[in-house]
């Protein structure tokens, strides 16, 4: 697959104090690539450096085989941002906003005025187009902000919080309109959010870092094998376990513990569980229920995060 991004040994100072530190990592061309960690962490500068908007301290950084430094004003017309505030002008309305801003990116006046009309309705705007924007919620401003950072039609969208204060029906709106962006002409979306379970939905790979170190890279399931040392089962009795002594010393189980008529069991894997609940029925426990507990984005984020400020990573 074709990388949109590499960042090879990027460092990053500001008056001496690191912001980024030898970062290393691609993102793929038509990929959703989230990238997380805790305010200070690095995201909004890495953002600038990739756009060419600041020179790296040491390494380098390529868009679609383009200097960031040297190409800095082709690649900011390949890209397109969304800032956490949505930067639209109240008094105009959504048309006058994307006609606004589509001038100031110099696009051809016949291009911009089809584009505009394509524009709204790709963002269910078409309707309300020639209401001020003032008038509008928190939701349609947002898509409105989401339009217009993809008027252009770029290659790589930037997303920082796009939702951000967000009730939960415009956050699933946004997601969706994100979703379809990714999926139209292999179009990447580089994404910066505190929503861990917006990322762990969206992105199809995810970097974390802390304090401009990258602690961890890829897919859920290569994080879920490379920071999981195991997978918790609840499972639920008609009447609780005396002791969970047969089952501790059952192959592929790491930990069992006794909490009322349920029973926590840690198994290395998931091909223990059938083996696990045969032993409780060969005990003649009336099993209720079982319940697989698969590892979140959150627990491996929360974990790793803790490490590092424990001195473990």
């Amino acid at each position: 697959m074709q990388h949109a991004i590499v960042i090879e040994n990027l460092s990053h100072c500001f008056n001496s104090r690191y912001a980024l530190k030898d970062l290393s990592y691609e993102v793929r061309q038509g990929e959703i690539f989230a990238l997380l960690g805790p305010n200070g962490a690095g995201k909004t500068t890495t953002i600038r450096l990739i756009n060419g908007l600041y020179t790296p301290t040491a390494g380098s950084i390529s868009v679609f085989s383009m200097d960031s430094v040297r190409h800095g004003s082709q690649i900011r017309q390949q890209t397109g941002v969304l800032t956490e505030t949505s930067a639209l002008y109240e008094r105009l309305t959504a048309r006058e906003n994307l006609r606004f801003f589509g001038r100031l990116y110099g696009m051809p006046e016949s291009l911009l005025l089809k584009r505009t009309d394509e524009i709204l309705e790709f963002f269910a705007l078409k309707n309300r187009a020639d209401e001020r924007v003032g008038v509008y919620s928190k939701g349609m401003k947002q898509r409105l902000a989401l339009a217009r950072a993809f008027l252009t039609h770029p290659r790589i969208l930037f997303l920082d919080e796009p939702t951000s204060s967000l009730d939960p029906e415009s956050t699933q709106q946004v997601h969706e309109l994100i979703e379809s962006i990714s999926r139209q002409d292999e179009n990447t979306v580089f994404l910066c959010t505190h929503h861990l379970e917006e990322a762990e939905r969206l992105a199809d790979r995810v970097a974390i870092l802390h304090s401009g170190r990258l602690l961890a890279l890829g897919s859920m399931d290569e994080l879920k094998r490379q920071f999981n040392h195991g997978i918790w089962v609840e499972v639920e009795l008609l009447q609780p376990m005396e002791s969970t002594s047969s089952i501790s010393l059952m192959r592929g189980v790491v930990n069992a513990q006794i909490e009322g008529r349920k029973i926590r069991v840690q198994v290395a894997e998931e091909a223990v569980i059938p083996a696990l609940v045969a032993q409780l029925v060969a005990q003649k426990a009336q099993v209720m229920s079982v319940k697989p507990q698969q590892v979140s984005l959150e627990d491996i984020y929360f974990k790793l995060q803790a490490d590092v400020r424990e001195g473990v990573a």
